[in-house]
């Protein structure tokens, strides 16, 4: 959904101001080329519905956006502490923009514990608005300052807006029937009412949200609208908010359609419901509740009038059993997980490699290894999807770039699975499933046709002019076996995880017949029919190209973007297909003389890559539960274009 036209905000962090107007209330209004804002505070804060509100707004003004929300893996960690702090960041602009920015512009911290876990991020001259009602002795004292921060000249250099937050809310709901405590839990409307002023958001949405979402307590809907309302009244009549900001509209960012805003979970299960209609069979998923691909279980819940089944399993195992008997049942199964359920999964994979039954396996990768870090992003699962299994047991890997891209990844997975009789593993990670970006919606006749033709009858004839059906008699083209569902009379035939006689489908020990199924089992994968890469290279003359996969797109084009604008000359190519590798791959990594895959972990697809051409791909890495940020990228690849 993004172009390749360079822009001079995706060159350096930082907001590009334009021109500058005074309205009638005599306060500036600077217009910005783009800004990237991060809200921060206590994990009970509610700061990732103001940030989502917050998007919500931005998104249907018009503008392009990419958030990063950031929290923590504990359930509730203790208030006001360095481990409990949640971030939302969000960075808009008014042309297409590809990462949720690599510092903010503006930070909203609404106690020490927040200011102290960001500040280090914040560059000198950025904005920082303080809740000075949470710097108490106490509070500064859990997070190792003795002094206050907002005083000993630990914010000089920055733009500080000491804001009593928790007094304004409360002082504006004194008229509601709330206590103390339940008027301060508005604090973060009135934060969100201060920053949609100051960016001159829409409001009408957040107010409608707000009353259906406390539709059954009117009177909290009535607060949290009027805290919101207050924060929004407060930033036009205080003087130290002088000036205000615009970022117009990304009118050419985006080709002619309807857009929404949409998460990587959302995407991905709109993407199973229209894979599941375009194939024209029912929709099952088996899953058990995993951090962070749960939203994948709670959204398909919500729609049963498309025919979705859901199974809340009381484990993993259970869970994937019971997506692969719906397999084998005639519908489109689906599990979906994280890292560690993969390796739960191990076995029942195995199995549907064997039976060659399509399942899609979902994994919303998290940090590692075991349960690692619940809420933070990695890709170090790549070798598992490609290796984690007994035996020689090859499954087809896809992987989107994007939160909006997880729609058709999801399509695409389908149509493999479908097609070939197999699983396949989609490789999506926290920084895609949580974040969010414009998705425009596309007509069903843009949609793939994934209709199968089920097994009727008779496939073989045996010497004696019997005619018989062959549960493992293959597609020639795609070397799939016919898909017979039980009870279709004539079509009995046996399944199991033992190996299986070719043809017939009877067990069978025989070495011969185990080597020739083992080696048709992996041409199949082989033989999968996927796009060739493609290679931009926009000089042709490019001696590096950067080779990424999955999630890493968006910082990796941020980079290169900034590269060429500063003069350089390299090239970029970023893989959905992963097993099968695109058949033009290796053509493609022999023009250049130097190869960098960077990578969220420690060199797994340049492990793949150098073992199968043979090349000498360089690995940049991090691992620190993060997404890439652009311009560390940008110093990495110059470094090897100079090397």
């Amino acid at each position: 959904m993004t172009s390749q036209v360079s822009s001079p905000a995706e060159q350096a962090d930082g907001a590009v101001v334009g021109e500058q107007r005074k309205p009638a209330d005599g306060k500036d209004v600077r217009r910005l080329d783009r800004v990237i804002i991060r809200f921060a505070g206590d994990s009970g804060d509610g700061m990732q519905l103001t940030g989502d509100r917050f998007t919500s707004e931005t998104a249907s003004f018009g503008n392009d956006l990419s958030t990063l929300p950031n929290f923590p893996a504990e359930i509730r960690a203790p208030a006001g502490t360095l481990p409990g702090v949640s971030s939302f960041q969000l960075h808009f602009a008014d042309h297409d923009i590809l990462t949720p920015g690599d510092a903010p512009n503006v930070l909203v911290a609404m106690n020490p514990a927040a200011l102290k876990a960001n500040l280090a991020d914040v560059p000198r001259g950025a904005e920082i608005i303080v809740n000075t009602d949470e710097f108490t002795k106490r509070a500064m004292a859990k997070v190792g300052w003795a002094a206050s921060p907002l005083e000993d000249g630990t914010l000089d250099g920055y733009s500080v807006h000491p804001v009593p937050l928790t007094t304004l809310t409360v002082e504006a709901l004194k008229s509601f029937d709330l206590s103390r405590k339940e008027a301060e839990r508005s604090k973060n409307m009135f934060a969100l009412g201060l920053l949609s002023w100051m960016y001159h958001r829409p409001t009408e949405g957040t107010e409608k949200f707000l009353t259906t979402k406390f539709a059954r307590k009117p009177d909290i809907a009535a607060a949290n609208i009027a805290a919101f309302r207050a924060g929004w009244n407060f930033g036009e009549t205080t003087e130290d908010f002088a000036v205000s900001y615009e970022i117009a509209p990304a009118t050419q960012a985006f080709p002619t359609g309807t857009y929404r805003n949409i998460s990587g979970n959302l995407a991905l299960s709109y993407g199973l419901i229209a894979a599941s209609r375009q194939a024209d069979l029912p929709l099952y998923l088996g899953s058990y509740p995993i951090t962070p691909a749960s939203d994948i279980l709670h959204e398909l819940s919500k729609h049963k009038n498309f025919g979705v089944r859901t199974f809340q399993a009381e484990d993993e195992i259970a869970g994937i059993g019971a997506a692969l008997g719906a397999a084998f049942g005639g519908s489109l199964a689906v599990t979906t997980t994280s890292g560690p359920g993969v390796a739960l999964k191990s076995e029942t994979i195995g199995l549907a490699v064997s039976l060659e039954l399509p399942l899609l396996v979902i994994d919303i990768q998290r940090g590692g290894p075991s349960t690692g870090l619940p809420t933070k992003t990695e890709q170090a699962d790549l070798l598992q999807a490609m290796y984690g299994r007994n035996g020689e047991a090859p499954v087809p890997i896809v992987a989107p770039r994007t939160p909006a891209d997880c729609f058709d990844a999801a399509l695409e997975a389908a149509r493999i699975a479908l097609a070939y009789r197999t699983p396949v593993l989609l490789l999506s990670d926290g920084y895609l499933a949580n974040g969010s970006e414009p998705w425009r919606i596309p007509e069903t006749d843009e949609l793939p046709d994934l209709r199968v033709q089920f097994a009727q009858g008779p496939n073989h004839t045996l010497q004696d002019g019997t005619e018989v059906f062959w549960p493992y008699k293959r597609d020639p083209q795609t070397l799939a076996r016919p898909w017979a569902i039980p009870g279709t009379p004539g079509l009995e035939h046996r399944i199991g995880g033992i190996e299986k006689q070719d043809g017939t489908g009877n067990i069978s020990y025989d070495p011969a017949n185990h080597d020739f199924m083992v080696r048709t089992r992996q041409a199949k994968i082989d033989g999968i029919d996927v796009p060739d890469v493609e290679v931009d290279d926009p000089t042709g003359d490019a001696g590096t190209l950067v080779l990424g996969w999955g999630s890493t797109y968006g910082p990796i084009t941020a980079a290169v973007r900034r590269l060429r604008a500063a003069g350089e000359s390299i090239a970029q190519a970023h893989l959905r297909h992963l097993n099968p590798f695109p058949r033009n791959l290796g053509t493609v990594l022999e023009r250049y003389g130097k190869v960098v895959v960077p990578e969220m972990n420690l060199g797994q697809l340049a492990t793949l890559v150098r073992a199968k051409y043979l090349v000498d791909a360089r690995s940049y890495n991090q691992v620190n539960g993060m997404p890439f940020k652009a311009e560390q990228l940008a110093t990495a690849l110059k470094e090897a274009i100079d090397g």
